[in-house]
Formats: structure tokens, sequence, C-alpha cells
């Protein structure tokens, strides 16, 4: 038994320095607390094991949502791309979706500097073992050469390290993502408190070396040329005009064959892999047995980096023998001479059971312990650094003794990911998607800070001077749309011609500009052409009053919905109410009333397996007050 020995005190202390770790540590010291984050490995500092990306579908959204906050991650993949798309374009500005390939090595060694430069924050190399609980609050932390650290907050970020194993073929060993040092005592002390643990599995594809693909069997993606920003204080000026393209090819009928001749030899298939996989991002031979009636399935080759000749082979992800990977990737086309750099593999972790955690993230059993990314279930280093940020934050207000801080699913995208994972659980590796935002249309990329951008300011995450320009732009969509409505298009030739020209019935009459403006195919810049008046000139602007005066109509039935839910959101239920008390109840209802514990009418509604029946029945017994704590 290693001797331990006092070290130093903190605030805050936060357990992982990756996507989630990263960001609760930035928050917590931002606000003024003196923190330490403890890694694993210092070279693993927000490190990208597997895809080099950030954003897509609802990520890129989290990633503008941590960015209005005051997080980091916005202004780190903004320094560090190698390319930027926007998704979606053809569609509606709820899916639209910002992403950019990010060079691996540059995003870790910024986001380091960002952390090693932060007042208030120590970054520490260490393995912790045990946690510091005393009378049900968590006072520190435990490393494995016996230093003790103590805290007033602790936040778990463990990520896939937490009794990490690798598993290529029928080769396995215990690691943590890229061969690093894995964490194994921590879940087993987890346990002993008496926490619900299970086994999650994620994989990464193969990494071979660009100069032997012949890219001109393959189809180029290249990035885009119109500006564009995961952080709202980054500058157009600054775009990145000098992109790296990343490359499409596909599978096919060989590919599919070497992979069903040795399903005997993949872990998936024989048994050998015991945690659960993401059902949104399943491994090649996956693909190939559940969709045997698709004859090719698309991969991405994205460059690691500006640098670096490794490309990832996106959508590739396998943990194969070495041999097999290497013929299933000699099969497709570009890459019938490509050299492995690394074998793709799968690697099994331990998750903690959301439903554990209170809606700060805080858990239930253990004051003062919150649990942030992969280890609370998800997938994605968009989803930890989200969780990681509302963590560090709430680690924070706790070490104050102020009450915590929390996002509404009507308030962000981090809101519907958080309330997920505490209200349903997970059983598989959780990946947030737009569909499951009721309020998409309100929860754009594009308006995050116009969401959040407050409640960062009011958290000390946001300065003076971002402050008073996001105040500066919100004044200028208020007088924008003034201008608009005060305006009036008249049925001028110049105004039917372009009518015509745009597949629109001309006017019979003078409108206004905000009406005039809500027709397909017409926009601001349209109309300050048709009236020879400059009324904006940040595009930004513009973007945000054509969007609530198009759409108007829709965003104000899901605002009816959301005001709706505030209401029962308001309605509160007793922290130790005894649901076996409550009489008519289901027996289902009953039980996952007292497993997770909801903390408002609304959370309880959202529970599967609760009906309205049960609902309304606690709705009157809670309204009635006729209710028992448990013992």
């Amino acid at each position: 038994m290693i001797k331990t020995y006092n070290s130093s005190e903190y605030d805050v202390i936060v357990v992982g320095a990756g996507h989630a770790g990263s960001e609760a540590a930035l928050a917590s010291a931002r606000m003024g607390l003196k923190t330490l984050v403890v890694t694993i490995g210092l070279d693993m500092v927000a490190f990208m094991p597997c895809n080099p990306s950030v954003g897509g579908p609802a990520k890129g959204t989290v990633v503008r949502e941590i960015d209005a906050l005051g997080g980091e991650m916005g202004r780190n993949i903004d320094k560090t791309y190698i390319q930027m798309r926007m998704l979606n374009t053809g569609k509606g500005p709820a899916v639209r979706a910002l992403r950019a390939q990010a060079d691996k090595w540059q995003y870790h060694e910024q986001m380091k500097r960002t952390i090693e430069n932060t007042p208030n924050l120590t970054l520490r190399q260490a393995i912790v073992d045990q946690l510091v609980v005393e009378d049900g609050i968590c006072r520190g932390v435990v490393t494995n050469t016996g230093a003790k650290y103590l805290a007033k907050s602790v936040v778990l970020t463990t990520g896939t390290a937490a009794r990490g194993k690798i598993i290529i073929g029928e080769l396995t060993y215990s690691s943590g993502p890229n061969n690093t040092t894995p964490a194994i005592k921590l879940s087993e002390h987890l346990a002993d408190f008496g926490f619900k643990l299970r086994r999650f599995k994620t994989g990464t594809p193969p990494r071979v070396n660009g100069n032997t693909i012949d890219y001109h069997q393959t189809e180029e993606e290249p990035g885009d040329q119109e500006p564009r920003h995961f952080s709202f204080t980054s500058k157009d000026a600054d775009y990145l005009r000098d992109q790296v393209s990343c490359w499409m090819t596909y599978t096919n009928a060989q590919t599919h064959q070497i992979i069903r001749d040795n399903l005997d030899r993949a872990p998936m298939f024989s048994g050998l892999i015991k945690g659960v996989g993401p059902r949104y991002c399943p491994s090649i031979e996956d693909k190939v047995i559940r969709f045997a009636d698709k004859d090719r399935h698309q991969i991405f080759l994205e460059p690691e980096g500006r640098h670096t000749k490794e490309i990832y082979v996106g959508d590739f992800s396998t943990s194969m023998p070495e041999e097999v990977q290497l013929k299933m990737l000699h099969s497709v086309a570009g890459l019938q001479h490509a050299e492995l750099m690394r074998p793709g593999y799968a690697i099994e972790y331990d998750v903690i059971e959301p439903w554990q955690l209170k809606h700060t993230l805080e858990t239930k059993k253990i004051k003062g312990l919150f649990t942030a990314g992969q280890m609370n279930g998800t997938s994605g280093y968009e989803e930890a650094a989200g969780q990681g940020l509302i963590a560090g934050i709430n680690a924070a207000l706790s070490a104050k003794g102020q009450p915590g801080f929390t996002l509404g699913r009507d308030e962000a995208y981090i809101g519907v990911l958080i309330d997920d994972l505490v209200t349903k659980g997970t059983n598989e590796p959780y990946r947030l998607l737009t569909s499951r935002a009721e309020y998409r249309l309100i929860l754009r990329h594009d308006n995050a800070d116009l969401r959040l951008t407050p409640y960062g300011r009011k958290l000390g995450l946001i300065d003076t001077d971002r402050y008073e320009a996001f105040l500066a732009k919100k004044q200028a969509i208020q007088d924008l749309i003034a201008k608009l409505h005060d305006l009036t298009i008249h049925p001028i030739d110049d105004v039917q011609s372009f009518l015509v020209k745009v597949g629109q019935a001309p006017l019979s009459d003078g409108v206004k500009a905000d009406l005039f403006l809500r027709r397909p195919q017409v926009t601001i810049d349209d109309i300050e052409m048709l009236t020879h008046l400059k009324l904006a000139s940040d595009r930004y602007v513009k973007e945000q009053v054509e969007i609530a005066l198009k759409y108007a109509g829709y965003i104000k039935k899901e605002q009816q919905q959301i005001d709706r839910l505030k209401r029962q959101e308001a309605k509160r239920i007793p922290s130790q109410l005894d649901y076996d008390q409550v009489d008519g109840l289901a027996t289902e209802a009953r039980q996952k009333f007292a497993k997770i514990r909801p903390e408002t009418l609304a959370q309880a509604e959202r529970i599967s397996g609760v009906n309205p029946a049960d609902l309304a029945i606690l709705s009157v017994y809670i309204q009635n007050g006729h209710y028992h704590e448990t013992k």
C-alpha cells in the first residue's frame, strides 16, 4: 500500500484533461477558483484519439453554445482547423451544421498552452486512484503516488481510460485511448461507494500513409471559401483560405466479402467484446452485416494535420485483426497500395449510469462530486466538452456555496443532452442528434450567442469587451427589424422584374419590407439593392433578422410549447417523496420515479414508461400536499 501525504489544497479539482476536463478546469479557473487539473499524460490534453474533427449536426451547435457561454472549444478549433465546411446548406436553419477538420496536434498543443497560461489553474500529470469522502461530501483525491489533494469540489472526466481495454482481433490488452496508461482503481473505488457502472465500447479506424493513396480514384471534398467560424469572437478577415481537402471513396462487394469471410475473427461477433457499442457510429463490419442490402458504404479520407501524412479512414472503424484490416483497405478504390500506419481498434471502458446525476452533473450519492464526458455514457468530443463546461461551472459555484446552474431543453442542445442523460439514462454510447431536440428551430447554431451569452456574462466567463460587442449586435438586430417594418416596398418596375426573376408573384400594392422579406428567395441584400438603401453592414445581423422574420410563425409555435414546458418545470417534486405512498401509480412508473427521482413534473413526464395517468396522479398528490418523505 502506498503511503499518502498531504499536498496542496484547491477550491476545485478536475480529474482528466480531455475535452470535458479542459472545459471544466478552464471554467472553474476563469470564475476565480483555485483549480487543479490532473491528467494521466500531459501529451493527451484535449487530444483527439478518434476523428480529427469538431462539429457536425447538433454537435456543431453544441460547440457554438460552449463558445457563447465563455468556453474554449470554439476558439481552439478556429485557431487550429485545416478545413471548415457548413453542412446541410440546402436545408433550413434548424439543421445547418458547421464542421471543421482539425490539425489534431495543433489542437492539443493550443489547448494545453491555454490551460498552462490561465491564472488560478495548475496542470499536473498523475493517476487518481481514490476520492477523499467525509460525511458524504467529496473533499479531494489521492493519486497512485500517494499525493492527497484536497478541494471543495471534484469533477471526474475519465473518458475511455477507466479500466480501458484495447481489442484488435484476438489481441487484448489493458490501455487507455491511443495506447496510453489506463485508470484502473478509480472505477473500483466508485463501485465501492455504490455507484452503478457499466461497460461501453467504442472504436477507431486505421490510419494510413497519405503518400500511398491514389487520390485520382477518390472524390475531393474541399472546404468553404465563405468565412465560417465556431467562435463568435473570430474575425472574417482571419479566415483560412489555404485549406486542406478531404477525400471520399467507397467500400465494395470485395470489401464486404472479406469482412464476411473473417467474422469468426471479428471481436464484435466472436463474443470477445462485452461492452455495448455506439448505434450511430458502428464499425464497418457491423455496417456490412446490419445493412446487407447496401452494396457500398462511404469512406472519408481525412488528414490528421497539415504537417503529417497520417490519414484517418473515416467511417471505417474496425477491431478486425491487423492483417484482415490490410486486406479490407486494399480492396477499396484509391487504397489498393495504402500503407498502414496505425491499426484500428475497439476500446472497452467503464461509465457511470447517468441517472445517478442531478442536472448540475453533481452525483446524487456524494455531494461536491461531479462527473462529465464519456464517463457519463456519451460519445463525441463536443458532447464531452459541453458537459465539462457545465460541470466545471457547477463545481465552482458549489465551492463558493452558491446555487447551481442548469440549462433547459428550450435553452440549449447542452440542456437537451444533460436532461436526456439524467432523465432517461442510456443503454449505449449516447450521441446528440438534431431529432432529440423538440425546439431545434429556436436552438440554432447561428443564435447561440443570443441565447446564452447573458448567462456567460453573469457567471463571469464573458469579459466586458465581448459583452459590449454582443449588446451592440443585439441592438443592431432590433434596429434592422424596425427599419424593415418602417420601410415600404412599392410595385415599381425594378421590384416587379425582380419578383418575376425569382419566381414570385408581382406586387399589387405597396408592402412593408418585413412582410416582403418573408417571401421565398428574397433577402435583405435584395431589398437593399431594390431600394438603394444600406440597411445594415454586418452579415450576421442580417442572417438573424432574415431567420426571425421568415420563420416567425414556426418560431411562435415553438415558443408556445416552451411556455407550456416552463409551467410544468415550475411544478417541483419534493426531493424525498416516498412514491410507495402515492396510490394509483403503475408499478413501472413507481419504480422509475424512485430510481431517477425527477425534480419537476416536466422531467417526470419525459421518463420513458410513464403515462399521462401516472403524471396526473402524481400532480394531484403533490398539489394536495399530502406527501410523505422517505426515511
